[in-house]
């Protein structure tokens, strides 16, 4: 389940959401818009981007970062991204600030020493959602946000109160919205399921939205890529005769499957482990 996509489909329709996250809010915080941005030379592209208003002096601008599967140079590739966009736009901003979001502290990367000045300054924010408390005590945005890491046998439950607290809540227009929000969320958690088992699941009538679409075919695209992805690990395995680290398993599980498909061809020719690193070095430089 790419719940990164989840949540920049929630930043997209409530930019604001962010902002719930941090103890300081901007004073313009409800103009800020999210968007993507690219960086050339080399390039970059940073899927999660808070922008402030064009038309106000240089205000902050917060890149963010959802991340549900450990990368242990996730921190090496935050930064470098965030400065050289920095760098590119400084006339635009007076300040920059990063957000992380994590599931738990346990997926965060394992050596931080090198950026510690970062990390424990006022500047970058790291927020573990399964620290912010019960989800049915957590306002209506962030309790979405915690919906994605609840277990498959407690999220029925809690999408069906989230549902009952949308109704009281929230106007039918916005109320729409983040009703397709939380059948989407569940869509992915139960691919498997039909719309009608869905609908059945939460006690809902859903249209279909593109939304919805979009969830389904995603979670279907992820499934054959984790069968691309190990098929590919025991192909490699028994090529290299070595076993993967965790490190590389975790790196060739984010490949997308145009690239697993290259890559259950290249390995035909590889020998040993630096062979694998450099091909996925060239792959890196090509996205």
């Amino acid at each position: 389940m790419r719940r990164d996509s989840i949540f920049y489909k929630l930043f997209g329709q409530a930019p604001t959401l962010l902002f719930d996250l941090l103890a300081t809010t901007p004073a313009n915080a409800a103009n800020y818009r999210f968007d993507s941005v690219a960086v050339k030379e080399p390039k970059f592209e940073i899927d999660g981007v808070f922008l402030p208003p064009e038309s106000e002096e240089p205000g902050i601008v917060y890149f963010c970062e959802v991340q549900f599967q450990k990368d242990e140079q996730l921190y090496e590739r935050l930064f470098g991204e965030s400065f050289l966009y920095f760098y590119r736009n400084r006339s635009r901003y007076s300040d920059w600030q990063a957000v992380v979001i994590y599931p738990s502290r346990s997926v965060e990367q394992s050596d931080v020493y090198p950026y510690r000045a970062l990390l424990n300054s006022n500047q970058v924010h790291r927020v573990c959602l399964d620290e912010l408390g019960d989800i049915r005590a957590l306002p209506l945005g962030i309790a979405l946000m915690v919906l994605t890491t609840v277990g498959e046998t407690q999220a029925p439950a809690e999408a069906r109160y989230l549902l009952s607290r949308v109704q009281q809540e929230v106007p039918p227009a916005a109320g729409r919205e983040i009703i397709d929000i939380i059948a989407t969320i569940m869509s992915y958690k139960f691919t498997s399921l039909s719309r009608a088992e869905v609908e059945s699941m939460l006690g809902i009538t859903l249209q279909e939205t593109r939304f919805y679409q979009e969830a389904k075919a995603e979670g279907r695209q992820e499934g054959r890529q984790a069968e691309a992805c190990a098929l590919i690990v025991r192909q490699l395995t028994r090529r290299l005769r070595q076993e993967l680290s965790e490190e590389m398993r975790s790196r060739l599980a984010n490949l997308p499957l145009l690239v697993l498909e290259d890559l259950s061809e290249a390995l035909l020719d590889f020998a040993t482990m630096a062979d694998l690193q450099a091909w996925l070095e060239v792959q890196q430089s090509e996205r």
